[in-house]
C-alpha cells in the first residue's frame, strides 16, 4: 500500500496564501472594500480568520495584496500618434470588462485611503509613463495622465460600479467614439 508523502510547509503556506487572496478578491469584487470582512473571506477560503491576520495583518494588507493590477497597457510605439486616444479606451473597456479587481479597486478607492493610494499608484506607475511616451511636452505628462485618468475611471465609475443605465447601455463602439477624441486632445494636443 502506498504510503503519502507529507506537504512541505511552504507549500501549505502558498497554497493557503493563493486560497485566501482568491477568496479577498472575489469579495472585494462583489462586496465592495467596506462590507468584505475578515471572517468572510476567511470562510471562503476554508480557513481560520487568524491565519489571513497572520499572513496579511490587517484588512488593508490584504487588499493591497489581492489587488495587484497590471493594466496590461498595449505598445503604442506601433499605434499611429492620432489613434492612440482611441487604443488606450479600447483597451481599458476590454479591462473593465474582464477584471473584477479593477472594479473593486475603484468601490474602495472612492471610500478608503489606501484604496485610493494603491489606485494613485497604478495610474501613476503604468498610466503616467504613456503620457510621458505620447504628450508633446514631458512636463506636462502628469496632469495630461490625470486628465486621462479623469475620463477613464468617470466612465467606469458610471458604467460598472454605479451602472448609470444610460452608461451601461452604451456599447462600446460608441464610448471609443466618444471618449477617444477627448482622451487624444488630453495626450497630444499642443495646449488647450
Amino acid at each position: 500500500m502506498p504510503t503519502s508523502k507529507p506537504v512541505p510547509a511552504s507549500r501549505r503556506s502558498d497554497a493557503t496564501r493563493a486560497a485566501i487572496l482568491d477568496a479577498a478578491r472575489e469579495r472585494f469584487a462583489t462586496e465592495g472594500y467596506e462590507r468584505a470582512t475578515i471572517r468572510a473571506i476567511a470562510r471562503d477560503a476554508n480557513i481560520d480568520p487568524s491565519m489571513v491576520m497572520r499572513y496579511y495583518v490587517s484588512k488593508e494588507g490584504l487588499f493591497a495584496a489581492a489587488v495587484s493590477v497590471d493594466l496590461e497597457l498595449p505598445d503604442l510605439s506601433q499605434v499611429p500618434r492620432e489613434a492612440v486616444g482611441r487604443a488606450l479606451v479600447t483597451h481599458f473597456l476590454a479591462m473593465w470588462e474582464e477584471n473584477e479587481v479593477l472594479t473593486a479597486l475603484l468601490r474602495v478607492g472612492a471610500t478608503n485611503p489606501a484604496g485610493a493610494e494603491r489606485m494613485q499608484g497604478i495610474f501613476r506607475d503604468q498610466v503616467l509613463p504613456v503620457a510621458r511616451q505620447v504628450c508633446p511636452d514631458p512636463e506636462g505628462a502628469p496632469a495630461r495622465a490625470a486628465l486621462v485618468a479623469s475620463q477613464l475611471l468617470g466612465l467606469a465609475l458610471t458604467r460598472y460600479v454605479l451602472r448609470f443605465p444610460s452608461a451601461v447601455e452604451l456599447d462600446r463602439e460608441e464610448i471609443v467614439a466618444w471618449l477617444g477624441p477627448t482622451v487624444q486632445v488630453y495626450l497630444s494636443s499642443d495646449r488647450p
